[in-house]
C-alpha cells in the first residue's frame, strides 16, 4: 500500500503513531487525539513544503500505530517510545549529567545507598537531589541517627564479629545475631521512610513515643539518644517550614538558538532559592520549531522524572501543555502548572535563564571551537589525505519517491561555508527512485563543467550516503579521468565515514569529535539545500490529478476530496452518495459520470 491509502484505514482514535523506512527502521514517533486526522495532514501542500516533513515522507515507507483509551496515555507512551527507538527526526534528549538518589532496598534489613540509576528491584527511590551531594549528607545523616547502613555485607550470614560502623554508633550491626531485634531494625527503617518522605511531623511524635518509653524502662541512655534525635528533627521541621515561607519549587526552561545549534538551561529553585543548573546542547536542529522543541524536552525530562516541581516555567506555550499538566498533576498527586510568563519578575527570571543559554552557547559552540588550521590538520589525519583540506564540496540527493528528484552542492573553504560557490542541479537522466545514478549524473556534470572551463578541483569530494553513493561517485570521476581526488561518504543513520578506497574500513569517530562535527555541518548543510530546492520545484511543479480535468472541481474540492478518501483510489470507488455528502450532489454526479465512461471501474465479481 502507498502511505496515504494506509492513513485513510487509520482509526479515528487516541494513539502514537511511527513511521519507518524501507529497512523497518523508526524515523518518527508522534501522538494524536485523532490518529487518522493527525497523520493525514502530514499530506497537506503546506506541511509537505516544510523541509522537515518532505524528507521525513521522502524516506518513510510504512505507517504503524497503537490505539491507547486518552491523550494523557498516547503522551506517556509517545514519550517512552522515543526513547526506546530515538528516531531521527525527533527531539531527542542529550543530558549533560545526571542527579542521584537514595536507594532504599527491599531486604529483610533494608539498607540506604545514594544511586544515579533507577532499577525495578522492589527497592523505594527518593529523588533526585539537588545540588548532587546534598544525597549523601542525607545518607549520612541517616548513618548517624537511624543506624541503617550502607554495607555490601551480606546480612543473611551470620557473622561472628561487627565492623568499625558498629563500634562508632553509624550501624546498628544487623550482620551479628544478637546486635539488634527485628523489631528494633523495622522502626529505624520506618523512621527513614518517614524522613525521606518529608513527614518530620509524624517523625518527631514516633520519636518522642520512644523516648518516653526509653525512659518509663529507665533505659536513659538510649532515652537520651531518642532524645537527640528529637531536637535534631525539631529543628529540620523548623527550617523546613521557614523554607516552605520562602517560596515554591520552580524550573525554568530556556533556549538560545542559532539553528541547527542550540543551547538550553534549566535552572531548579527549591523553596524560592536557585540549587542547580543543567545544560543541554543539539548540533541537529536544522528545522528549529520553538513549540515543537520545548514540547519535546518538557515531556522527556518531566515524565521521567521522580520529583515533579509545582510549576514550570518556559519561553513559550505548545499545543500539549494542559494535557502534560494533567498528566504530571496525577503522577505527582497534586497541581502543576506549567507556564509562559508574558511579563512581571516570573518572565525576567525566563529571560535571566535566556541570558545563561546563550552564555552556554558561546562557551559550546564558539571559544572551544578549534581553529580552522588545526581542524584541517585533524580532517587530513582522520581520512588519510596527502594535505590538508582547503576546499571540500558535498553532494546530496533529494525526491520523494523518485518525484521531481534534484541535486545539490555546497562548499566549504578555508573553515567557513562559501554560499555563492552553492549549486543546484535538476536530475535529467533519471526515472524513478535511483539514488546511486543521481549522484552519478551530478557528480559527473559538476566535473566536467570545471574540466571544460579549466578550473581547478577541490581538495575532497564528500557525498551524503553510503558506501554506493560513494561508488557512485568515484565512477562518475573515473570517467572523466580524475583518479587521485580524495572521495568520502558519511552515512546518515550510523555517521560512519568511508573513503574511497577504504570502505572495508570505515571510520567510527566519537560524537565529540571536531572532524565529525565538521563533517556533518557540511553534509547537513548539503541536504538542507537539497531539500529545499526539491522543496521549490514541488511547489512550481504540483502533479496534476486526474481530477482536475472534471468541470466544476478546483483546488479546494480537490483537498477536500483527497482529505475525505485519502487517495484517488478511493474517490475512484466511492458512491455517488458518498461523494454528495463532501461535495454536493450535482459535482458529485458529474465525477461519477467521469469515471464510469471515462475510465470505468473494473467489474465486480
Amino acid at each position: 500500500m502507498e502511505l496515504q491509502e494506509k492513513v485513510a484505514l487509520l482509526p479515528n482514535a487516541p494513539g502514537v503513531y511511527l513511521f519507518r523506512d524501507a529497512q523497518g527502521t523508526v524515523l518518527y514517533v508522534g501522538k494524536a487525539k485523532n490518529l487518522r486526522a493527525r497523520v493525514r495532514s502530514y499530506f497537506t501542500e503546506e506541511r509537505l513544503a516544510d523541509a522537515k516533513t518532505g524528507t521525513l515522507l521522502g524516506e518513510a515507507r510504512d505507517i504503524e500505530y497503537i490505539v491507547v483509551d486518552n491523550e494523557k496515555e498516547a503522551l506517556a507512551l509517545e514519550n517512552n517510545l522515543i526513547k526506546q527507538w530515538k528516531p531521527r527526526f525527533n527531539v531527542l534528549l542529550r543530558d549533560d549529567k545526571t542527579y542521584p538518589y537514595i536507594q532504599l532496598t527491599k531486604e529483610r534489613f533494608p539498607r540506604v545507598y545514594v544511586t544515579r540509576r533507577l532499577r525495578r528491584d522492589g527497592s523505594t527511590y527518593y529523588g533526585p537531589y539537588f545540588p548532587a551531594n546534598l544525597a549523601h549528607r542525607l545518607v549520612n545523616f541517616i548513618h548517624r541517627f537511624f543506624r541503617v547502613p550502607s554495607c555490601t555485607v551480606d546480612l543473611e550470614r551470620g557473622r561472628t564479629q561487627p565492623c568499625l560502623e558498629y563500634h562508632i554508633r553509624r550501624c546498628l550491626g544487623p550482620c551479628v545475631p544478637g546486635l539488634t531485634t527485628e523489631a528494633e531494625y523495622a522502626a529505624a527503617v520506618q523512621g527513614v521512610r518517614l524522613f525521606l518522605e518529608g513527614r518530620l511531623k509524624d517523625l518527631a511524635d514516633q520519636l518522642e513515643r520512644h523516648m518516653q518509653e526509653a525512659a518509663e524502662a529507665m533505659r536513659f541512655e538510649e532515652a537520651a539518644m531518642w532524645r537527640d534525635l528529637l531536637a535534631t528533627v525539631q529543628e529540620m521541621q523548623e527550617r523546613q517550614k521557614m523554607a516552605a515561607a520562602q517560596g515554591e519549587d520552580v524550573d525554568i526552561l530556556a533556549y538560545y538558538a542559532e539553528p541547527p545549534l542550540v543551547a538550553v538551561n534549566l535552572f531548579h529553585l527549591r523553596n524560592g532559592r536557585v540549587v542547580d543548573r543543567r545544560e543541554y546542547f543539539w548540533e541537529d536542529q536544522y528545522e528549529f520549531q520553538p513549540e515543537e522543541f520545548v514540547a519535546a524536552l518538557i515531556k522527556q525530562i518531566y515524565l521521567a522524572e521522580q520529583y515533579i516541581p509545582d510549576r514550570i516555567h518556559v519561553p513559550v506555550d505548545f499545543e500539549d501543555r494542559e494535557v502534560l499538566e494533567e498528566l504530571l498533576s496525577e503522577r505527582k498527586g497534586r497541581r502543576v502548572e506549567i507556564h509562559a510568563p508574558q511579563r512581571g519578575p516570573k518572565k525576567a527570571m525566563v529571560e535571566l535563564a535566556e541570558k545563561n543559554a546563550q552564555h552556554s552557547f558561546n562557551l559550546r559552540f564558539r571559544v572551544l571551537q578549534p581553529s580552522s588550521e588545526a581542524i584541517k590538520q585533524a580532517l587530513q589525519d582522520t581520512l588519510g589525505l596527502a594535505e590538508p583540506p582547503n576546499r571540500i564540496e558535498c553532494f546530496d540527493i533529494s525526491h520523494i519517491h523518485g518525484a521531481d528528484m534534484v541535486g545539490s552542492l555546497v562548499v566549504w573553504e578555508n573553515g567557513a561555508m562559501k554560499r555563492s560557490e552553492y549549486r543546484k542541479f535538476a536530475i535529467r537522466t533519471v526515472g524513478g527512485v535511483d539514488d546511486f545514478a543521481a549522484m552519478r549524473e551530478v557528480v559527473g556534470r559538476r566535473y566536467a563543467r570545471l574540466q571544460a572551463e579549466g578550473k581547478p578541483l577541490p581538495d575532497l569530494v564528500l557525498v551524503d550516503g553510503g558506501v554506493g553513493q560513494l561508488h557512485a561517485a568515484v565512477e562518475a570521476l573515473e570517467s572523466l579521468g580524475i583518479t587521485t581526488l580524495p572521495v568520502a561518504a558519511i552515512a546518515k543513520r550510523e555517521e560512519t565515514i568511508f573513503v574511497a578506497g577504504h570502505e572495508d574500513e570505515p571510520i567510527q569517530l566519537d560524537r565529540y569529535s571536531p572532524v565529525l562535527h565538521l563533517i556533518q555541518q557540511i553534509r547537513d548543510e548539503a541536504h538542507r539545500f537539497a531539500v529545499s530546492y526539491h522543496r521549490e520545484r514541488r511547489a512550481k511543479t504540483r502533479l496534476k490529478s486526474e481530477l482536475d480535468d472534471i468541470p466544476g472541481i478546483g483546488p479546494a474540492r480537490l483537498r477536500k476530496l483527497l482529505r475525505e478518501f485519502g487517495s484517488l483510489k478511493r474517490v475512484r470507488e466511492a458512491s455517488e452518495e458518498q461523494l454528495a455528502a463532501v461535495v454536493g450532489r450535482s459535482v458529485a454526479r458529474r465525477i461519477r459520470e467521469y469515471f464510469d465512461t471515462i475510465a470505468p471501474q473494473p467489474a465486480q465479481r
